[in-house]
């Protein structure tokens, strides 16, 4: 009898409801217990409720509504993917052709400089100084029959092309024997003007005063015109470069630092002319799309956000009135859906960086950094909005959702361990960090020495169980078991040597 009735309350009872049923089935706070019969009001507002948390599909199974949305956020992802290639190619041309003149102007004007010697370039002696400073300079004056590109001098200092300034303090008196200086802390910075169309002499009557000296500077800007973006049917750009040599002598130390400094600006060439190429309309066309698109799609996202918060409206103000419940904070904020929040914020980021970039094409902006920075932000968030999109399979939602339980843990992880990792570097920045060149020296010297033993050590081809470590007279280990005893032992150190 027993066993009857529980197989009769067994298939009695409901079946396990699924994911959406538990999500779209009433609360214990806001359900209609109160009331047996529901008003038809509270059946429009369930319904209503009900139909704003589907998914597309399940919209369109109820209504037929066509995911207009949904096509759309999968238009721009191939737009805006497409943009950023595009962009990407053109402005690794522009930072290609930057560094590649600094490499050539390191070649050039940098004496006996290699590719490996930017860090431990430097001089020692007072005549190296002197050397350098004119190398430089010399180059310079004829730098348009020694390089291969096509550079002019501009006159930025005064009518003059180059400018070499020596900073000094005005008083320094070092006297090492007597463990005394007197040092006024003053800088005095003294200049020296040279033109390139009138060269002379002069600059080799330049006095360096060492034993005040802090550094040198060289500073001279050159003009040149990145033609290679003709490639890709692009107006070439016209670029300064403001290069600033220095020797650097702050530290007294005996060792003058040299280093070359390339900053480069963009602007537009004046009466730009290709031939056989005309304007290229299709990029234009093809960023205006992209501008049209994502206004659509934030036009769109805010337009659902809205229409959510009208809809808490009415869902708070009704459980309010009618069963006298304050809605949480949490059932509110279900309203208001964040892959919506991150769509809008891709639009206007990639609407501002679209915008940027026709002015870079038109030449009108020359900002390439922050127009990569807006237009790879806006990709990320888009490519991320696809996330959402995953969802709607079943094998994919299970994974969202444990990403979305587990990423407070995750987060949490991340904070301590960037808390041991920030505190790791503070100390071994200081405990650490002024010896690393000298451990690395250190280190390899070592490891030389150490291979040269195991070498000389694997000479010795007798096996541990061969008897031969054992002496007639001891049962003591024998340190030398390869090396026969020669009567001088001098021989012995000339060839270990």
């Amino acid at each position: 009898m027993g066993s009857l009735y529980r197989s009769r309350s067994l298939s009695e009872s409901p079946k396990t409801p699924n994911e959406r049923q538990r999500l779209l089935s009433p609360s214990p706070n806001y359900g209609t217990r109160l009331c047996e019969f529901p008003s038809p009001e509270e059946v429009e507002l369930r319904r209503r409720l009900k139909y704003f948390f589907m998914n597309p599909c399940d919209k369109f199974r109820a209504k037929g509504r066509k995911p207009y949305k949904l096509v759309l956020q999968l238009l721009k992802i191939l737009l805006v993917t497409v943009q950023l290639i595009l962009f990407g190619l053109s402005n690794q041309m522009v930072v290609q052709f930057k560094e590649e003149n600094t490499e050539a102007f390191k070649h050039l004007f940098l004496k006996d400089y290699t590719d490996d010697a930017d860090k431990t370039y430097a001089v020692y002696t007072q005549e190296d100084v002197y050397e350098h400073l004119f190398y430089a300079i010399e180059k310079y004056l004829s730098l348009s029959s020694l390089t291969t590109a096509r550079y002019a001098y501009t006159r930025p200092f005064n009518h003059s092309a180059l400018s070499l300034c020596q900073q000094y303090y005005r008083k320094g008196h070092i006297d090492p024997a007597n463990d005394t200086f007197n040092i006024d802390p003053e800088i005095i910075t003294n200049c020296f003007f040279l033109d390139p169309a009138e060269p002379s002499q002069s600059y080799r009557n330049i006095t360096i005063k060492f034993h005040k000296l802090i550094n040198i500077t060289v500073q001279f800007q050159l003009k040149a015109i990145n033609v290679q973006t003709i490639i890709n049917n692009e107006i070439p750009d016209c670029y300064t470069f403001a290069i600033t040599i220095l020797f650097d002598n702050q530290a007294h130390s005996g060792k003058v630092k040299i280093r070359l400094d390339n900053e480069a600006t963009i602007k537009e060439c004046k009466d730009p002319s290709v031939y056989g190429r005309g304007d290229n309309h299709a990029r234009l066309v093809f960023d205006v799309l992209v501008v049209i698109c994502c206004i659509l799609s934030f036009i769109l996202c805010a337009r659902s956000i809205i229409r959510g918060l009208i809809l808490q409206h009415e869902f708070s103000a009704f459980v309010q009135f009618r069963h006298d419940i304050t809605v949480s904070l949490s059932d509110r904020l279900e309203f208001v859906n964040g892959w919506y929040l991150l769509l809008i914020i891709s639009d206007i980021l990639t609407v501002s960086g679209t915008i940027m970039k026709i002015g870079i094409e038109s030449k009108t902006f020359a900002s390439y950094d922050v127009c990569s920075i807006l237009l790879g932000t806006s990709t990320l968030l888009v490519w991320v909005g696809v996330i959402r999109y995953l969802g709607f399979f079943q094998k994919y939602n299970i994974l969202i959702i444990t990403l979305r339980v587990a990423l407070p843990n995750v987060i949490r992880f991340c904070v301590c361990v960037a808390v041991i990792y920030l505190g790791y570097c503070f100390c071994g920045w200081i405990v650490l960090g002024p010896y690393h060149v000298k451990c690395q020296n250190s280190g390899e010297s070592n490891s030389t020495d150490s291979n040269a033993l195991y070498q000389y050590i694997a000479e010795c081809k007798d096996s541990p169980s061969s008897g031969k470590f054992r002496s007639a007279s001891s049962t003591n280990c024998s340190l030398f078991c390869c090396c026969s005893n020669p009567p001088n032992s001098d021989e012995d150190s000339g060839i270990i040597n």
